[in-house]
């Protein structure tokens, strides 16, 4: 980085030896003196704040997917036809942008790894990798090569996640994020129909007709957490079985997540355990009662038995 401001840094340089070697900094005049400090000191500040930013100034992220995750990382910038924009996958260039010329790598290594699964925007620059794996988690670097020049640097933990999720109808089910980010917009769709959306501390859930006023909808039964967006789907039917995505919005990353909800009917074998053990329970129920009874019957007979020889004793 600091190569693409040498031109500057010596520019500087020239700047400060020039005026080391000015009237104003020869004088013995204290107003002269005074200008040929601030001069100075200007001068230097500019120098380290160039160095800086070209061998410091690394934007890095560090962020976390599951497997088979749609993930873009974004550039931040527009393009134009001057910018060379380059991106490292461990320090391995596997794509580019020159002007309109977009390349995606093409040698063994990086084919084999990336196989149709890399994406360039044109407009940005940004990188998308589509159904990402555990083996593309690694350091993914940007280099814009234009004025101003820039890097980045995206730190991808790629982790393993059963997607697909059997329940049973009438369970609770929590589809969870697995972030807690108060900046990012989190959207919810259930066969590609919005359902549920997050920004900040702000939340919505689905208004349509269909999941309003319908028996088949989410009526109720689709609750937000404020702190991750994980959505919870109470008292769940077999009509809820599909296909939920959630995309998950930032200014460095944008990511597609995907959830097979697959709801099963209660089977008939446990409608009869039920049913049975239900039967058993007001058969018991109905004994007690029935011994209760029994019990207290005996009891009034007995008294009464005695109260009668007490009477005979008595006469």
């Amino acid at each position: 980085m600091a190569s693409n401001y040498f031109p500057e840094i010596v520019c500087i340089l020239q700047m400060l030896r020039k005026s080391e070697h000015s009237q104003a900094y020869r004088t013995r005049d204290k107003r002269g003196k005074k200008v040929a400090q601030m001069k100075f000191l200007f001068i230097l500040l500019s120098t380290c704040g160039l160095l800086h930013r070209g061998v410091f100034g690394v934007e890095e992220i560090t962020m976390s997917v599951t497997e088979e995750d749609f993930v873009t990382l974004h550039t931040g910038v527009k393009t134009n036809h001057q910018d060379r924009i380059r991106w490292y996958y461990n320090d391995i260039r596997i794509a580019q942008i020159t002007g309109n010329l977009i390349k995606t790598c093409k040698d063994v290594q990086c084919d084999e790894k990336f196989k149709d699964r890399l994406e360039l925007d044109n407009q940005t620059g940004s990188l998308s990798i589509t159904s990402i794996m555990t083996a593309d988690a690694g350091h993914y670097k940007l280099k814009i090569l234009g004025n101003p020049s820039s890097e980045k640097i995206f730190n991808v933990t790629v982790h393993d996640q059963m997607k697909t999720l059997p329940v049973k109808e009438r369970e609770t089910v929590t589809l969870c994020t697995g972030v807690v980010n108060q900046d990012d917009v989190m959207i919810w769709r259930f066969n590609d129909t919005f359902i549920a959306e997050i920004n900040g501390y702000l939340n919505k859930t689905c208004t349509d007709v269909q999941s309003k006023d319908s028996d088949e909808g989410f009526r109720d039964r689709l609750t937000l957490d404020n702190q991750t967006g994980s959505l919870t789907i109470t008292n769940i039917r077999n009509t809820d079985s599909g296909l939920y995505k959630l995309q998950i919005n930032s200014s460095s990353c944008s990511i597609i997540r995907s959830f097979n909800v697959i709801v099963n009917e209660t089977p008939a074998m446990d409608l009869i355990v039920r049913n049975k053990i239900a039967v058993v329970g007001a058969v018991i129920l109905v004994l007690i009662v029935a011994v209760v009874f029994a019990v207290k019957r005996c009891s009034t007979v007995r008294r009464r038995s005695d109260l009668k020889k007490i009477n005979m004793n008595l006469l």
